[in-house]
């Protein structure tokens, strides 16, 4: 069956979309719904142990999120940086864009920026004539559906306990729920695809299929290839996980889960309905907005029907929706 975008709509009332995170990340509840049966169950996080088996192995995402949103100066512009090729090169989201020709100034703190390219998509290509300390005049890019700005607890909270890569924009938001004590009892590795700002942009075709996806920078190690090809189920935590583990999955041998050794590159895979998962035997997720790319990906992996009644339950119960709420586990 080919879907409408409309396909993957509902209704979510405001007071569900979670803009801060709970004091304790393990608190978090925890819908779990099973493919097969079509059952839904509306458990806690700190059960999620009990759904494991003994040779089950969990895939996280060792991104770290920076503070890649900058204001200049004069308060005028803001910019989101996209990727730095090197300390003073940068890619960027500039706003407002109208007047950042190719030649035009910005400064951050002492630094002064020059427009060298503009892309056809609008980014821009700035040269700094000196590196800038995001740590120091850097902001967190927080959701736009949180409706703020950061603030200094969300340097720790929009983070995972694990993060250790730097080069994302947005956090990994499944890993979110673990802490160190949770996660050091469970088998487990790490791959890294740093998160970037397509992961908010809407689909605005009509049709899935017409969407053009954004593209995402990725590692695998040969460890953790070798270790996912011998584990009895692969639980990946997050989106992102399934999204390299499944780009990969494209060119392995018979017998592979994904080809055995280093990874590295780039991904634009789109898990829409009725694209069959290969590498992954269960998903640990959040609630995603309606319509988006995320909720068309796990509504592949379980089904459309099964995924919609579990978010109007989610909705019904009153959970915590987004990167800062609860999270579902689909078995």
């Amino acid at each position: 069956m080919n879907f409408l975008t409309q396909d993957f709509d509902y209704h979510l009332p405001e007071e569900r979309i979670a803009s801060r995170p709970l004091a304790d990340r393990a608190a978090s509840r925890m819908m779990v719904v099973h493919r097969v049966s079509g059952t839904i169950e509306h458990r806690m996080f700190r059960d999620f142990s009990e759904y494991l088996n003994a040779d089950d192995l969990l895939v996280l995402n060792d991104t770290k999120v920076i503070p890649a949103r900058l204001f200049s100066n004069d308060g005028k512009s803001e910019l989101l940086c996209l990727d730095r090729s090197s300390p003073t090169l940068w890619r960027c989201l500039v706003k407002p864009g109208k007047k950042m020709r190719v030649g035009a100034t910005i400064q951050i703190a002492e630094a002064i920026g020059s427009v060298v390219e503009v892309y056809e998509n609008g980014d821009r290509l700035i040269e700094w004539d000196r590196e800038i300390d995001l740590n120091v005049h850097g902001h967190l890019a927080l959701p736009h559906y949180m409706n703020r700005d950061d603030e200094p607890s969300d340097r720790d909270r929009y983070q995972t306990v694990f993060a250790r890569e730097e080069g994302a924009i947005a956090a990994p938001t499944a890993g979110l729920h673990f802490t160190p004590e949770l996660l050091e009892k469970l088998p487990h590795v790490f791959l890294t695809l740093h998160v970037g700002v397509g992961t908010f942009r809407p689909v605005k075709a009509e049709r899935p299929e017409e969407h053009e996806m954004h593209s995402e920078n990725f590692h695998v190690s040969a460890a953790t290839s070798g270790a996912i090809n011998h584990a009895g189920r692969v639980v990946a935590v997050g989106t992102t996980v399934t999204r390299v583990l499944e780009h990969l999955a494209k060119s392995a041998s018979p017998g592979e889960r994904i080809p055995v050794g280093n990874h590295s590159g780039s991904t634009d895979i789109f898990i829409y309905p009725p694209y069959q998962l290969r590498a992954i035997d269960a998903l640990l997720t959040n609630f995603h907005l309606p319509q988006s790319t995320l909720l068309m990906l796990v509504s592949a992996f379980a089904s459309r029907d099964l995924i919609l009644e579990a978010y109007r339950q989610a909705v019904e119960q009153e959970y915590r929706f987004y990167s800062y709420g609860d999270c579902m586990l689909i078995l």
